[in-house]
């Protein structure tokens, strides 16, 4: 800031910091952090999984690309006219947190947050000065737990890009491989390509240095662009090279020699070399350009006068926009303390170790218990894993059931997500419609999914307190209806799967699992309650 009449006034407001403007902005910090408090608990979990460690560094990080963008617009010491526009973000805000909060999923609260910073921010300094901020406010995104559903989707694709790049890689280096699914087979060794070896907890970190690259970056919009999205994909051409180089060691060393060096090499490792190739990205977009400015120029990484510009926060001033939401804030916090809680409802239901053996015509076989290792991922409450058989039909039924007793905690794992990890290929997916045995109708996901040349026919749905749906995300709104409606938090999902025989046509197929799923359908609200 080379203006000396900004820089005297930036030093007077300095010297009179303490003032009823920053009372009142500390007493909004203060409300909004009583009345978002679910989601900073929320955030403070996340942070500590490895996938969003680096999430305590993104407030301070857009705290300095606020300072720097505070330095590109001007000192206003005087009336600022227009800050309803942030009241209204503000009420959007609060009305965001207060739906999160009453249904108890504090990712909302979490998300709602954000919004109240920029609301903050136009209400302080208005609109016209305010909407300037929004890249370090959208920077803060980068701190957020991904919804449960995407990051499992998410997850899931890039475990099946990352697999079948690092098998490419392990052919250039002539090792002899075969991929199955996510489990990479050297013929003596198997290697399982699990949910940390997807790349996500290299993406996160990284996608938030690639965003405040693109905005430090002085050149045309769409080499920001470029920057901004390279994120995704240098992340996963390292992580399948760090697969490749451990299926490599495996094959030649064995697979004791792999631990250290995955330890070794899955943290900062690669998180420089992500590093290292956006930064060559860079100076290959920077060569191409007519003006020829070097990298150092192209990226704006001047820090001088921060300091002076946080000193302007001593120019905020109290306004009837800053009490009034203050106010509302505070008595909202209060008064949401003060509310008594309601107790959680208790699901009547009976557990799936009853299950029948007789569904219909058909007996039911029940299987052992899920691995450790999936049941932990799996996070269910109660689960059935059965075979249903029928006189005279050769071909078995495969039944399994999840029920969930909140479901507001994540779980409901997608088959979408879980086949392929086993190694199943989803040749086809639709939605269709059905009806029950009264004749309801109701929607569900039928798949085809085959492995090498067997083939299977697959139904499942999601139960939703008496609403069946093929839509997940038609099971999360209903999921918060029913919080509204009646306090339960509880959820199912319900797959079966039947075997395409090698002489059968998928009609027959279609036929028997039909059949099964109607006299399913009969015992079902006995161990997943409807409405």
């Amino acid at each position: 800031m080379s203006d000396t009449g900004s820089v005297s006034r930036i030093s007077k407001a300095s010297r009179d910091f303490l003032h009823w403007g920053m009372l009142w902005l500390l007493l909004a910090v203060v409300a909004a952090g009583l009345f978002f408090q679910e989601g900073i608990a929320e955030l403070l979990k996340a942070w500590q999984l490895p996938e969003y460690s680096h999430g305590p560094l993104i407030p301070v990080l857009s705290g300095l690309l606020f300072l720097r963008q505070l330095k590109t617009v001007p000192v206003n010491d005087g009336h600022v006219h227009d800050r309803w526009p942030g009241v209204l973000v503000l009420i959007v805000a609060v009305l965001m947190g207060a739906a999160g909060k009453l249904i108890e999923i504090p990712d909302i609260v979490a998300y709602a947050l954000i919004l109240w910073v920029g609301a903050i921010l136009l209400i302080s300094f208005g609109w016209t000065t305010g909407k300037h901020f929004w890249p370090p406010v959208l920077h803060l995104v980068y701190m957020l737990p991904l919804p449960g559903a995407l990051y499992y989707g998410l997850s899931t694709y890039l475990q099946g890009v990352s697999s079948e790049l690092g098998v490419y890689f392990l052919q250039l280096l002539r090792v002899p491989v075969y991929l199955e699914g996510n489990i990479i087979d050297l013929g003596v060794y198997k290697l399982q390509v699990a949910e940390a070896c997807s790349g996500l907890r290299y993406l996160f970190p990284i996608l938030s240095f690639s965003y405040i690259f693109a905005v430090l970056y002085q050149g045309p919009m769409w080499h920001k662009a470029l920057l901004l999205i390279s994120a995704a994909p240098i992340t996963v051409f390292m992580n399948s090279v760090r697969i490749a180089i451990a299926g490599w060691i495996v094959n030649n060393y064995g697979l004791e020699h792999v631990e250290g060096f995955s330890h070794f090499f899955e943290g900062w490792v690669i998180f420089i070399s992500c590093v290292l190739i956006l930064f060559a990205f860079a100076w290959v977009l920077v060569k191409l350009r007519r003006d020829k400015v070097g990298l150092i120029e192209a990226l704006d990484l001047e820090t001088e006068g921060l300091g002076t510009q946080a000193k302007r926060i001593g120019l905020v001033r109290p306004s009837s926009a800053l009490i009034l939401t203050t106010v509302i804030v505070g008595m909202l916090a209060i008064g949401w303390q003060a509310m008594p809680k309601r107790d959680a409802v208790v699901v009547e239901r009976e557990p799936f170790l009853l299950f029948p053996t007789t569904v219909g015509d058909w007996s039911a076989i029940q299987h052992g218990r899920l691995d450790s290792s999936i049941e932990n991922a799996l996070r269910a409450d109660d689960y059935l894993m059965a075979s249903l058989v029928k006189p005279g039909t050769p071909l078995t039924v495969d039944i399994f059931l999840a029920w969930y007793k909140d479901q507001t905690q994540g779980g409901v794992h997608s088959p979408e997500v879980c086949l392929p990890g086993a190694g199943w290929e989803i040749a086809k997916l639709e939605q269709i419609e059905t009806t029950d045995r009264a004749g309801d109708p109701f929607t569900l996901n039928r798949a085809i999914i085959q492995k090498g040349v067997q083939r299977n026919l697959v139904y499942y749905w999601y139960e939703q307190q008496g609403v069946r749906t093929a839509s997940m995300y038609s099971a999360k709104l209903h999921l918060m209806m029913g919080k509204l409606r009646n306090g339960r938090n509880d959820s199912a999902i319900v797959r079966l799967i039947t075997p395409i025989g090698v002489d059968e046509e998928p009609a027959d197929a279609e036929a028997r699992l039909q059949d099964s799923m109607y006299a399913l359908l009969g015992r079902l609200p006995r161990f997943v309650p409807g409405i």
